[in-house]
């Protein structure tokens, strides 16, 4: 008998999944490193339809951690893990026992500047919430968001905004209609510290950084030969410094066409930006078959930022 009612617990276990999407920076503008070791950022941010999910269950009384699908020997399951600080941060501020289990189901390249470890702390942030009944405000998630790293809360806002300061100052910005992306995900991560350290090294710092014109006219417009032209990232030149191979990929989506080309944030995944769906399918048949990235995708922008999904309680 308590065999049955343990089975029929267990199928009524409480669970919320939560997604949150990828981010490409289509302006990284870099300014002088300040004395906190952090430098003065001018980005905008693009969300795009490539997700993680996290699913927040009763724990047994601890934050514990779980990863599927993509992985990574860098993927840490203790309490450096971003979605683990964000549950902490999210009990600690609401006065709730820290008593969750978060399954990470992940999409998102680990460390390949699309900021996958803040979306998972985003949809952590949510699912929490929902799991332990806070019912926080958004501006309360929003400000816990921006306590756990500059990208986590744009993954909570998703669309396409102006990130200032160290990204965590948001703006929304108008984008009209959607833009095709091709995504090439290179074999192994890079670490944002190396690369802020390389540009540091090659840098020659000039003005502080101001947002584009001509970047947020095209999004205005939704035209994406002009958004192709006005792609940029001052990081760049630094991933490919420390993954030479990164320049080749970038030149096989130019060679086919691709209205822009770009890596992502601190790399090293390379965003193409396509004319429609077809020619993104095209893009990503000929990086395929060119055996320049360890694979391939696309998604279109911008898209929301991340929400509870699945709520079986």
């Amino acid at each position: 008998m308590s065999s049955n009612l343990g089975s029929i617990h267990a199928a009524h276990r409480r669970a919320v999944t939560a997604r949150s999407p990828a981010k490409v920076n289509l302006q990284l503008s870099v300014g002088a490193r300040r004395p906190d070791g952090y430098h003065n950022l001018v980005t905008v941010f693009h969300a795009v339809g490539l997700y993680d999910e996290v699913v927040a269950s009763p724990g047994s009384g601890r934050v514990s951690v779980s990863l599927s699908g993509i992985s990574d020997g860098d993927v840490p399951l203790g309490d450096d893990n971003l979605a683990v600080r964000a549950a902490l941060a999210l009990a600690e501020a609401t006065g709730v026992d820290a008593d969750v289990h978060l399954e990470l189901r992940k999409t998102i390249p680990v460390a390949g500047g699309m900021a996958g470890g803040s979306a998972d702390a985003a949809a952590a942030l949510l699912a929490c919430d929902a799991l332990w009944g806070t019912h926080l405000e958004r501006h309360e998630l929003m400000a816990l968001a921006a306590g756990l790293g500059a990208d986590v809360p744009f993954a909570l806002l998703g669309g396409t905004a102006v990130g200032l300061g160290t990204g965590t100052r948001l703006t929304s910005a108008l984008a009209r209609g959607r833009f095709h992306w091709v995504l090439a995900f290179a074999e192994h991560g890079l670490s944002t510290a190396e690369v802020y350290a390389e540009y540091d090294r090659l840098a020659a710092i000039g003005l502080e950084p101001e947002v584009s014109d001509a970047l947020m006219s095209a999004l205005r417009a939704g035209d994406a030969v002009a958004l192709g032209r006005s792609l940029s990232n001052d990081l760049q030149r630094a991933a490919v410094s420390l993954r030479p191979r990164l320049r080749l990929t970038l030149d096989v989506g130019e060679e086919y066409g691709a209205l822009g080309a770009i890596v992502s944030g601190s790399g090293p995944t390379c965003a193409f930006l396509a004319r429609d769906e077809e020619h993104a399918l095209d893009l990503a048949v000929a990086l395929t078959a060119a055996d320049v990235c360890r694979a391939v995708a696309r998604a279109d922008g911008p898209v929301a930022g991340a929400r509870v999904v699945e709520d079986t309680g």
